[in-house]
This record gives C-alpha cells, sequence and structure tokens, in this order.
C-alpha cells in the first residue's frame, strides 16, 4: 500500500512551484521597497504562547491548534499563525532596542486543525508583515497601503477595502457590556459555542459563522459607538490618511477579526470569487498594542496583517493571470558514444558557471528520444555532440524557435549563446 500525504496538506512542485516563485518574488521586491526586513521564526512554540497571545476562547487555540508534549512534558503548538511568535521574537531579541518602527514580514507555513474547503488547508502557507513601535495611525495606514500596492502589482481586480474600528481596552469594556446585555435577549438563537463565548469573550459572537447566529445578532450594537475620543480620532486620521494616499475603503461594522490581540484599527481586502465564496477575505489584520505586554514586554503599539498564499494564487488564476515558467533551457547539448556523453558533460558544466540554463543527456538515451527530450522541455538551442564534431570542432547550432541551424566553432559555443543571452 502506497503512503500518500496527509490530507489538508499539498505537494507542490515543477509549474505549480513557479507560481509560488512568482508571488514571492513581487512580496519580496514591494517589502524592499518599504523597507520591510524578512524574519523567520520557528515552526513551533510553546503553548501557552498562543494562549496569551491569540486567546484562549478563540477557535484557534480551543479547536485548531496541533499541539504535543515532548520528554519534559512541555506543551508546544505548531505555529497556528505567525503574528504572536514574530511578536515573542521581538521582545526576546532586544528588537525595540534598535531604532523604530520595526518592520517584519515573512511567508511561512502554518497548520490549523481545521474542515478542509477552498484555498484553506491542515497546512497553508501566510505571508504576513508586523510593524513594531509606533502608535500613531500613520502605521495603520502604511500596513494598509502596503496590500494596496502589493494587489494593484499583482493586478487584482474587484478589491474592496474595509475598515473597522475596536477601539482601546477601556473602549472594549464599554462595549462588552452593552454586546452583552444584548446577546442575553437572543440566547436561545444561538448556537452552543456562542453561548459559551457569551460568557468568556462576547465580542466573539459576532465573529460566528453561523447564519442563524449571523441573522439574530444583525442588530447589535457597533463598537464604533463605544469609540472614546482617543480611539475616535485614531480612526478619523487613519482615514484622513488613506484619503490622501487615494485608497478607498468603505466603514463595516461587523468586522472584529477572530483573534483576540486586536485593538483599534481592523481591517479586511474582500474581492468577489465564485472558488472563495462571494465575499472573500484575501487578507486581513489590525493593530494589537496589547501583544507585547501580553508577551511579557512593555505595551507597544503594532500593526500586521495575514495573507493565505493558496487563497491568493487561487484566486489570480481565477481572475485570468497566467504565471507560466520562463525558465526554460537555453540550450541543450545531446551526444552520441560515449566520448561524444562525457564531452557534452564538460561544455554543460562550463557553460552553468556562465549563468546558463543546460540540459543535456545523462539517462543514455538514443539521439533521437534526445532530440525529442530538448523538444518537450522547450530548449531554444539544440547540439549534438559525437566523435566527428570533437575531431572536426564544428557542431550544428539549431534553433529549435525558428527551425533554423548554423555550423559554428565548437570553441565559439559559450559565446554564441552569451550573445543570445545579451
Amino acid at each position: 500500500m502506497k503512503i500518500k500525504r496527509p490530507k489538508g496538506t499539498n505537494d507542490i512542485f515543477g509549474k505549480e512551484a513557479y507560481k509560488w516563485q512568482f508571488l514571492e518574488n513581487v512580496i519580496r521586491e514591494t517589502c524592499e521597497n518599504f523597507g520591510i526586513q524578512e524574519i523567520r521564526t520557528p515552526m513551533f512554540e510553546y503553548r501557552n504562547l498562543f494562549e496569551r497571545g491569540v486567546g484562549e476562547t478563540t477557535d484557534v487555540v480551543q479547536k485548531e491548534m496541533f499541539t504535543f508534549k515532548d520528554r519534559g512534558d512541555r506543551e508546544y503548538a505548531l505555529k497556528p499563525e505567525s503574528t504572536a511568535g514574530t511578536a515573542r521574537a521581538y521582545l526576546e531579541n532586544s528588537l525595540s532596542a534598535d531604532v523604530q518602527p520595526t518592520k517584519l514580514y515573512y511567508i511561512a507555513p502554518s497548520f490549523r486543525d481545521e474542515r478542509n474547503q477552498a484555498g484553506r488547508f491542515k497546512q497553508f502557507h501566510q505571508f504576513g508583515v508586523e510593524m513594531f513601535g509606533s502608535f500613531d495611525a500613520s502605521c495603520d495606514a502604511e500596513v494598509i497601503s502596503f496590500v494596496h500596492e502589493l494587489l494593484r502589482r499583482l493586478k487584482v481586480k474587484d478589491v474592496t477595502l474595509k475598515l473597522n474600528s475596536l477601539g482601546g481596552n477601556e473602549c472594549r469594556k464599554a462595549y462588552n457590556q452593552k454586546l452583552k446585555s444584548f446577546v442575553e435577549t437572543k440566547l436561545d438563537s444561538l448556537c452552543e459555542d456562542c453561548k459559551q463565548r457569551y460568557e468568556k469573550n462576547p465580542l466573539r459572537v459576532l465573529d460566528c459563522k453561523n447564519n442563524n447566529c449571523k441573522e439574530a445578532l444583525k442588530d447589535a450594537p457597533t463598537t464604533i459607538e463605544s469609540l472614546d475620543n482617543e480611539c475616535r480620532t485614531h480612526f478619523e486620521n487613519l482615514q484622513k490618511y488613506l484619503n490622501v494616499m487615494g485608497i478607498p475603503y468603505e466603514i463595516d461594522t461587523k468586522i472584529v477579526r477572530g483573534l483576540d490581540y486586536y485593538t483599534k484599527t481592523v481591517f479586511e481586502f474582500v474581492c468577489k470569487s465564485e472558488k472563495l465564496g462571494s465575499q472573500s477575505t484575501i487578507c486581513g489584520g489590525g493593530r494589537y498594542d496589547n501583544l507585547i505586554k501580553e508577551c511579557g514586554g512593555q505595551a507597544t503599539g503594532a500593526v500586521g496583517f495575514g495573507l493565505g498564499m493558496e487563497r491568493l494564487i487561487m484566486l489570480l488564476e481565477e481572475q485570468g493571470l497566467k504565471i507560466e515558467s520562463e525558465n526554460r533551457p537555453l540550450i541543450y547539448i545531446g551526444s552520441m558514444g560515449d566520448v561524444g556523453f562525457i564531452k557534452a558533460q564538460e561544455i554543460a558544466y562550463n557553460l552553468r558557471k556562465e549563468n546558463i540554463y543546460v540540459e543535456y543527456d545523462i539517462v543514455k538515451r538514443s539521439v533521437k528520444a534526445q532530440l525529442k527530450y530538448a523538444d518537450k522541455i522547450n530548449a531554444k538551442y539544440v547540439i549534438i555532440i559525437g566523435d566527428n564534431e570533437i575531431e572536426t570542432n564544428k557542431v550544428n547550432l539549431k534553433n529549435m524557435d525558428k527551425s533554423e541551424q548554423r555550423e559554428i566553432n565548437l570553441t565559439d559555443l559559450k559565446n554564441e549563446v552569451l550573445k543570445d543571452i545579451k
């Protein structure tokens, strides 16, 4: 019986891998333009990091984490998201001692034991940006402008930016009281999960995907109604900064995000998609000024977002973006006989040292099979080397695109190929 990959995971290779490389290259270039540096954190962390950072009452912590213990009975979790780990790294490595703000990005696997659906897997890949060291709304605007610019470069169509504000700690307390009083009148209509959330963390009921719960809570009070002057000014400033950058947005008071660390700004970029859902969230994020403190540090201004790579690739393909590999071999070196076989390896290696993509026969095919292989891999040029070619120092250089060939000196092959690159 063949061993198969676990459900909810994927193998990425060949043309599919090139799509990822293409997307990652655009991401890295955009990060460079915004002065954002890469960070790579462990695939697993202590479980309590996510309990304290993400929130004990969230679905991620309660239902979706992959957890395990080591021989010392210490509890770990495969990371379900990367923000908490990045915050831990910021604190542990004293990055606050450097000139602020600290701007970091990651492209990393994450793990959640959730039901498989379009673009959602047990192991998925997340790109995210985290900015630490500023409480000002201009930092929120910079993070949002980054996403807007990335999606523009990728030519993603029909995207809407939706904004909301959850307010700070005092605003949240006041709002939770209002919300709890409202939800109490609707308890009979809510699912069992929401009844538990009502007791432990009432804001979480607004993030429920159950249609009956959504209908029962449609007239719930909004977080914006409970903002104090400082939080309201922060939200107004964010809108002012987005306006001056020409970034359109909508206020959506239903956005609360699914993780407990968010404060003040929360946002989502949504797009119409048949494959991912009628109103699919491409990425979401917001401000989380309490997270560093939850990890044991001082209160630190922070903003970030996460974006699912699988879902973005599916959306790009649905919208017609063709991501074809341009990594075609420039030349295929075929061979006849043992001497030609050895010579082909020598020439190929010397050309590769000049940063030229070369292929040659390593499975002892016939000449006819070699030519078929060269055509299949879409090589631009082909030569065949045998005893006669080595003796005369002449080869026929065939241009596969034009079906033309010309005789050249074997010693001139490198210059002829480099001429094509230039």
